[in-house]
């Protein structure tokens, strides 16, 4: 993800809003790192590696 755009996208507040309350879990932002849209990918990927599974 680009964290350079993310400021100018929400009108300068980028930093106050993710501050404001902490960030973790918030449904009322979107932001790129809490995205799970390549957990899929990498489950296959630690599977191919041979990682120890963690369940």
């Amino acid at each position: 993800f680009n964290l350079r755009g993310l400021p100018a996208e929400r009108g300068g507040r980028f930093y106050q809003d993710t501050a404001a309350y902490g960030h973790f879990g918030r449904t009322d932002l979107i932001l790129p790192w809490e995205e799970t849209d390549k957990a899929e990918i990498l489950k296959e990927a630690a599977g191919k590696s041979g990682a120890v599974s963690m369940a």
